[in-house]
């Protein structure tokens, strides 16, 4: 990737960018080397302030600047896999410079430091993994290799160069198709006994994917009613599969899902009729995105499945969850066992940032009061089941209570519940709210907040009547967050608003 200082400077720190002092001691950088090698690789720029962004450049100190260009070989083990560019800048004290960009690549191997510490990439932080974090890791790295596996019998001209010439645009690679294939991510192997082309390469470029992997496929399956009968007694109504490229098979599944969903129409308590879409565009979308992105390739007996119910919408894909993810920490944990499938969509802004989408997903739906997505293992199968909006059952997410709703003809009219005091968990349409708790809605800021910053925005001074009045009705509501859950009392406890709370505050302007 060509990257100016600018692009630097104006680069948000995440999954895949990190910047760093020139002062980094070797051993600090490999940390950050050994992280992203075994997550989705990255680049480091070294030479920018942490903190400030202040252009401090690193042509003052050859030795140091030689010291860092050792680390990959040094203080890593096994060597990551790195290249590095040189790029021109003016320093802080406007004399002409260099930034050292180090270009990282994802690795099938199990990295760690001089000291044989693993580190994983999480966000825009290297965390420590424990022992049994790290043999998790290493047990799912060699899942993840796969797509980095020769496929028998493909040659060059498996692959639709033109698909490929796409991709290099949208990265402005600039140098030639067959440069691009060998020199990045293995797409093509140059060897003694002739070509080899990646599992990535015919998945994401081939001409006839199916060819060689024939239930690499996405199969779409609509059934009547809330059950999947056989016999006599089926119920499919609709059963289309898609396959090519998993470029084509992502945005045929997401058209077709856009054109099975219902859209109710209902009249809600202030007198006008709302339109609730069953699924958010994002969830339809990041559903067969993750369904596609994270299935295991190496198992070829079945195809990706979604199944779609009266009531729900089923994503089943070969392969149980990556490294650490598990289901209770899905929403905030990122792995990728397929990373160059997961850069190409990311590439093709199928996928914004890498760990944001399942937090989104459940945040959006959250939003409209819908249970978040769902995942469970079955055997080798991940299950991810999203549950449609329904005016009639939304409520009983929160609480198991219905407000009182009639339907009328195709529409469903919404009515305040007969005893608001009963229900103080129901949607945030219906939910009886104090004066207090409105005007805490709405003077909390985006990001999190202290104690002490609330009730300065409050104008209270007494902690006790802020605690009883704001604060713990607030919480119990489901209104605003702690950032610490599990150390209510921690000393650095803040808040924010929760998406139920935005819900509120949109309801409420």
């Amino acid at each position: 990737m060509n990257m100016t200082i600018d692009d630097i400077l104006t680069h948000k720190e995440g999954q895949t960018f990190d910047c760093k002092s020139f002062a980094i001691d070797p051993k600090g950088l490999a940390v950050i080397f050994v992280a992203m090698a075994n997550a989705d690789g990255g680049e480091v720029a070294v030479g920018i302030s942490d903190r400030k962004r202040e252009i401090e450049g690193v042509l003052s100190n050859e030795q140091h600047l030689n010291n860092l260009l050792r680390v990959p070989y040094d203080f890593c083990n096994p060597t990551v896999k790195a290249t590095f560019d040189l790029i021109d800048c003016t320093n802080r004290f406007g004399k002409p410079d260099k930034i050292l960009l180090f270009h990282i690549q994802p690795s099938v191997d199990l990295h760690a430091t001089q000291n044989d510490e693993c580190y994983l990439r999480i966000g825009d932080k290297s965390r420590k993994l424990s022992f049994m974090e790290r043999m998790q890791l290493m047990y799912d790295k060699g899942v993840q290799s796969f797509e980095d596996t020769p496929v028998t019998g493909a040659t060059i001209d498996d692959l639709d160069l033109s698909a490929v010439k796409a991709y290099m645009n949208i990265l402005g690679y600039g140098k030639s198709i067959m440069e691009f294939l060998t020199e990045n991510h293995d797409y093509v192997k140059n060897t003694d006994r002739g070509q080899q082309i990646s599992a990535a390469a015919i998945l994401l470029f081939g001409k006839n994917p199916q060819r060689f992997f024939p239930r690499a496929r996405i199969r779409f399956i609509k059934y009547k009613g809330t059950e999947e009968k056989v016999g006599a007694e089926m119920n499919v109504v609709k059963d289309i599969t898609f396959e090519g490229t998993i470029l084509n098979q992502i945005t045929k599944m997401v058209e077709l899902l856009e054109l099975q969903i219902d859209e109710p129409t209902y009249l809600g308590h202030n007198g006008r009729f709302i339109t609730k879409r069953e699924y958010p565009h994002f969830v339809l979308q990041e559903l067969t995105v993750n369904s596609e992105c994270h299935r295991d390739y190496a198992i070829r007996g079945t195809e990706i499945q979604v199944k779609m119910f009266d009531d729900r919408l089923v994503f089943e894909s070969p392969g149980t969850l990556p490294g650490n993810v598990k289901p209770d920490n899905i929403r905030h944990t990122h792995f990728s066992r397929n990373p160059h499938i997961a850069q190409f969509l990311k590439a093709y802004e199928f996928v914004k940032e890498f760990g944001e989408g399942v937090d989104r997903m459940s945040r959006e739906m959250e939003a409209v009061d819908m249970w978040p997505p769902t995942y469970h293992l079955d055997a080798f199968i991940l299950k991810a089941t999203a549950r449609a909006y329904s005016p009639v059952n939304n409520s009983e997410k929160k609480d198991g209570n219905v407000d009182n709703e009639v339907p009328v003809n195709n529409q469903i009219i919404l009515t305040p519940p007969s005893n608001p005091s009963s229900n103080p968990s129901s949607s945030p349409s219906s939910s009886p709210l104090s004066d207090k708790i409105i005007k805490l809605i709405r003077l909390m800021p985006e990001s999190y907040i202290d104690r002490k910053g609330i009730m300065r925005l409050c104008g209270l001074k007494e902690i006790k009547s802020f605690r009883e009045s704001y604060l713990n009705p607030a919480l119990d509501l489901g209104i605003i967050e702690r950032l610490h859950p599990d150390s209510p009392t921690a000393s650095n406890q803040k808040y924010r608003l929760t998406a139920k709370g935005k819900a509120i505050l949109k309801i409420h302007n």
